[in-house]
C-alpha cells in the first residue's frame, strides 16, 4: 500500500513548486528507507588496521659474574614462551650488553621498559626515564619494578624449596630476605612489603628484610641472622631478591648460617610478573585522558591500576 504523502497544511507552508515537491517526496523516501533493513543483508565490515603490540624491553642491571647475562637471557626466554608474538628485547644499565641506551637507540614506535629490580630505587625513578628521554624516536612508558608482588613472593618461595627450607612452619625457622639495597626511603618499604608477603607465603614463618651493601640500608644479612638468633630461630635460610648471580647475590648468600636460595632467574612466576608490570603499563596508557597520545610519556605503574608519573 502506497504510504501517503504527508499533508502540509496551507497556512503554515508556501504552495510547493515541481522541483519543490520532488525534493520534499526524496527526503521523506530517504528518511524512511533508513529504518528499512532488508532481510538477510549485512552491512560489510571493515576491519580496524591491527596495532603492533609495544615493545617489552627487559632492563636489568648488569654484573660482571659470567653467568647473570645467560640467566636473564633464560628469563626473557620464558617470557617470550608465556606470550607468542611479543617482541621482547633487553637492556643493561651497566656492566653488560647490549646496554639500555644502545637497544632504545634502535628501536622504533613504542616500547614499555620493564625493570629487573625490586624496588622504587635511583635506577627506576632516574637512570630509566633518562635513558627514555634520550631516545626521542621512541615513545614509552616505564613499568614498575617487580617488587612487591604476590608472583614475587611465590618465586622466592619456589626458591627456597628448592634450597630445602622446609615447607612446614616451625617456630624455630626464619628467613633473611636480602636485597641490593638504596638510599631511597621507597625502595626499602618496597623490600619491606616484599618480606611480609613472602612470610605470608610462609605460613607465618618470619621474614626478616636485609640488604648486601651496609652503605646502601641496613641492617646487613649478618646482622639480620644476629637478630633472628638472639629470638630464638635456630634455622635460617637467606632468599634473595636477585634476579641474576653477581657480587651482592654472592655476598648475601655467603652470610647465610643455613640454606641460601638461588636467584629467581628464570622461575615461571617470575616471567609471569615481568607480562604483568608489561600489562600494568599499558592498562595505564589506555586509561589516559582522551586527545593524550598513546605511550607519551614515562611512568611507574603501582599496583592500584594505573601509574605514577616520573618525572623526566
Amino acid at each position: 500500500m502506497t504510504a501517503p504523502i504527508p499533508h502540509l497544511p496551507s497556512a503554515s507552508y508556501a504552495p510547493l513548486g515541481t522541483g519543490d515537491l520532488a525534493a520534499e517526496i526524496t527526503a521523506q523516501l530517504s528518511s524512511r528507507l533508513c529504518q528499512v533493513r532488508l532481510r538477510g543483508f549485512r552491512p560489510p565490515e571493515t576491519p580496524a588496521p591491527a596495532r603492533a603490540a609495544p615493545t617489552l624491553v627487559a632492563v636489568a642491571h648488569g654484573s660482571r659474574d659470567p653467568r647473570a647475562l645467560p640467566t636473564v637471557r633464560a628469563l626473557l626466554d620464558r617470557v617470550r614462551a608465556l606470550r607468542p608474538g611479543l617482541a621482547v628485547g633487553l637492556g643493561h644499565i651497566e656492566l653488560n650488553r647490549p646496554l639500555l641506551t644502545d637497544t632504545l637507540a634502535e628501536l622504533r614506535g613504542a616500547a614499555v621498559l620493564v625493570p629487573l629490580l625490586f624496588g622504587r630505587g635511583h635506577h627506576v625513578t632516574h637512570d630509566l626515564p633518562a635513558a627514555l628521554a634520550a631516545a626521542p624516536q621512541l615513545s614509552g612508558r616505564i613499568a614498575a619494578p617487580l617488587g612487591p608482588h604476590p608472583l614475587l613472593a611465590e618465586a622466592l618461595h619456589g626458591r627456597l624449596r628448592e634450597a630445602g627450607f622446609p615447607e612446614a612452619p616451625s617456630p624455630r625457622t626464619a628467613v633473611v630476605l636480602a636485597a641490593a639495597g638504596s638510599r631511597a626511603p621507597r625502595s626499602a618499604q618496597d623490600t619491606e612489603r616484599t618480606a611480609q608477603l613472602l612470610s605470608a607465603r610462609l605460613g607465618g614463618t618470619p621474614v626478616l628484610p636485609a640488604y648486601a651493601s651496609a652503605s646502601a640500608a641496613a641492617p646487613t644479612v649478618a646482622d639480620a641472622v644476629r637478630t633472628l638468633t638472639a629470638r630464638g630461630h635456630d634455622r635460617i635460610a637467606v632468599a634473595g631478591c636477585f634476579t641474576a648471580p653477581g657480587r651482592f647475590a654472592a655476598r648475601c648468600a655467603a652470610a647465610a648460617p643455613g640454606p641460601a636460595a638461588e636467584p629467581l632467574g628464570d622461575h615461571p612466576a617470575l616471567a609471569r610478573l615481568v607480562l604483568h608490570r608489561y600489562d600494568q603499563a599499558l592498562r595505564y596508557d589506555q586509561a589516559l585522558p582522551y586527545g593524550r597520545a598513546p605511550l607519551a610519556g614515562t611512568g611507574c605503574a603501582p599496583e592500584t591500576a594505573g601509574a605514577a608519573t616520573v618525572a623526566v
